[in-house]
């Protein structure tokens, strides 16, 4: 995750947030035990392969120690979070028989989460979670069990390898526990896989204290892990107040949107409409996750502007005189400047519903944009409000018929829309919307039963 998250990252991150202090799913108890058993069976096999030998329990207990309070330095990511325990996780390595770093590091990932729960920001439920986590101890373990070669004794090569089996075990297990507790894609973990950058600059630091003979050594780590927690505890400060803000940009969206279907009732069924319509777009033409996100608002929000404008000229039945036109057509800047006060993401949501009156032929207000300099998002939003207005009952006229509709659209595709938008959405529409008889390839229907006006009528701007 980048120091700016982007809006998939965030998604994430605020469902990680809740689910951290909720009790888990059933889906995240079953991930956990067939996690669990899996590990306690790779235990097992560890055992069998290099039984455990006599070894000095002091050393061992300080790295346990130091461990632990790494476990406490928790660096939010997407899926939940990191923790710096590579620096103490060498050493523990170095100062306890293979077969039993994975036991050590699951019994202090488990008193690592105590305080969490003392304090009650972790559910008890949870706590079962953390051992599971130890996996990624079995890696290293197994290479040096396998080899059997002490690691203090082992070459370059030999750590290396423990090194990437670590890593390889760790996002295999990752892998799963995602795939079963969250229903999330391989994708999502691996945009996640910078935590190993992270552990693989700390493993020559723990590899060096390792090394050391002192069996104080891996003590000197413990200011280090001090100034990891400083700067962990700042950017959770920052990341919560980032998706406080988000989810603030939001709300307002959310009640403009109310506002405007409490101003008119019309108005508001209509933007709600044309949010489905141009949702369904998006996904077929695989706009990125932040792109929709601005065009569902832009969706919602294309007529907030028509709250400046007076209601007897949003509701006059018939034709608006030219005074009338000049006025109605402000509220795409109205609109603008609205969202502009709120700020964040909504300035670019701002700009959309500025240009959704624009025209692919250069006709449209306020900047008379032609073609591809019209935003993608406003092309979309352009056709599905047409589409829309036609289908429903307006002040002036009554609902037209399917078959009217399509022709209208497709007669003005390349004058008024964006043709491939046309073709995109009448082939979505038509399987919903097409009645029995009617022809498929809507873009071949005749234009002959078309009203010159329908789509232009000031009134459905």
């Amino acid at each position: 995750m980048s120091f700016e998250p982007t809006f998939d990252e965030q998604e994430l991150l605020a469902d990680t947030f809740v689910r951290q202090a909720s009790r888990p799913t059933a889906r995240e108890r079953a991930a956990w035990v067939i996690l669990g058993a899996g590990l306690i069976a790779a235990v097992g096999a560890l055992w069998l392969l290099s039984p455990p030998k006599a070894f000095a329990v002091a050393p061992a207990l300080l790295c346990m120690l130091v461990f632990v309070l790494a476990t406490l330095v928790q660096i939010d990511t997407p899926l939940g979070f990191t923790v710096p325990t590579q620096l103490p996780f060498v050493a523990l390595l170095f100062a306890m028989p293979a077969a039993t770093v994975p036991l050590g590091v699951a019994v202090g990932l488990a008193i690592g989460r105590l305080p969490g729960v003392v304090r009650g920001r972790l559910p008890m439920s949870r706590l079962p979670q953390a051992p599971i986590n130890a996996w990624f101890a079995v890696g290293p373990a197994a290479v040096l069990a396998i080899a059997h070669v002490q690691p203090s004794a082992a070459g370059p090569a030999l750590l290396l390898a423990a090194l990437a089996a670590q890593f390889v075990v760790d996002f295999g297990a990752s892998a799963a526990l995602v795939a079963i507790a969250r229903g999330l894609t391989l994708a999502s973990l691996v945009r996640s896989s910078w935590v190993y950058l992270i552990d693989a600059a700390l493993a020559g630091i723990g590899l060096v204290v390792a090394k050391d003979s002192s069996p104080y050594a891996v003590l000197a780590l413990v200011p280090l892990l001090g100034l990891f927690a400083l700067f962990a505890n700042e950017r959770h400060r920052r990341l919560e107040g980032m998706l406080e803000l988000s989810s603030a940009y939001r709300g307002t969206a959310l009640v403009l949107g109310d506002v405007i279907e409490a101003d008119d009732g019309y108005t508001g069924e209509h933007c709600k409409s044309v949010v489905t319509l141009a949702l369904e777009m998006a996904e077929h033409l695989g706009l990125s996750p932040e792109r929709q996100r601005n065009l569902e608002f832009a969706a919602l929000l294309h007529d907030v502007g028509k709250i400046a404008i007076p209601k007897e000229i949003i509701n006059k039945p018939g034709k608006l005189d030219p005074h009338e036109w000049t006025i109605i057509k402000t509220h795409t800047l109205e609109g603008q400047k609205m969202l502009e006060r709120v700020g964040g993401f909504m300035r670019e949501v701002g700009l959309i519903v500025r240009s959704h009156h624009e025209r692919w032929d250069g006709g449209g207000y306020p900047d008379g944009l032609a073609g591809e300099a019209i935003p993608l998002e406003a092309r979309i939003i352009s056709c599905c409000d047409s589409w829309n207005a036609m289908r429903t009952d307006r002040p002036y006229r009554q609902a037209l018929a399917y078959d009217v509709a399509v022709a209208e659209l497709a007669s003005n595709a390349g004058k008024q829309f964006d043709p491939a938008v046309v073709k995109t959405f009448l082939a979505l529409t038509a399987p919903n919307e097409r009645p029995q008889g009617a022809p498929i390839h809507a873009m071949t229907a005749s234009p002959a039963r078309t009203t010159a006006g329908l789509i232009a009528s000031p009134a459905d701007g």
